[in-house]
């Protein structure tokens, strides 16, 4: 850029700013607004041009409203409301009766249907982690409670999750709520 004496200045790593006084070789001399001289190199200062023309530019009538125009274009997303009682849902339910499981599940043995359950539950909690799910009910049933002491002892080897019984209008006594601590490393 070349400078003139008297051209207007911005020093480019500093918030400071003067008027040209002295021009040697590539060694610029300017007097700031404090009146003090100053050397730089011309690849440190900007030129700058009347401040009458800068304002005029950024608030002109035109881009005002080419400003007001861009925003009219892109709506607001209105994101969904969510009632209270709502907000504390779980976002993912598993039903394990076995039934829900398999077309069919005559020739399977008890351990067969219980290993296939739990092997569902497994999978489920992993992916609920992996997709950062919150909250998830394991829908056992009442029975004997043999899946529900495995599904406690499952529940019970992972330190980022916390479970309980879920809602008992919802869901009766046969179903666990999982709680997934999301800033836990999971084992």
């Amino acid at each position: 850029m070349i400078f003139n004496i008297d051209d207007k200045v911005l020093v480019i790593d500093e918030a400071m700013s003067g008027v040209v006084k002295k021009i040697v070789g590539n060694t610029i001399s300017i007097e700031t607004d404090d009146g003090f001289l100053l050397d730089f190199e011309s690849n440190e200062l900007v030129k700058v041009s009347s401040k009458v023309s800068i304002k005029k530019s950024l608030f002109s009538h035109e881009s005002a409203q080419e400003a007001i125009i861009g925003k009219e274009q892109f709506p607001k997303r209105k994101q969904p409301k969510v009632k209270p009682k709502d907000r504390f849902e779980p976002t993912m339910e598993v039903d394990l009766h076995i039934h829900q499981l398999v077309k069919s599940y005559k020739g399977m043995s008890n351990h067969d249907m219980l290993t296939l359950q739990l092997d569902t539950a497994k999978r489920q909690l992993d992916f609920a982690i992996s997709k950062r799910i919150q909250k998830i009910v394991f829908i056992h049933g009442v029975g004997e409670g043999v899946l529900k002491v495995e599904l406690e002892y499952l529940f019970g080897r992972y330190n980022n999750v916390k479970f309980y019984g879920a809602n008992y209008q919802k869901y009766g006594v046969g179903a666990t709520e999982v709680y997934i601590f999301q800033n836990v490393a999971p084992n």
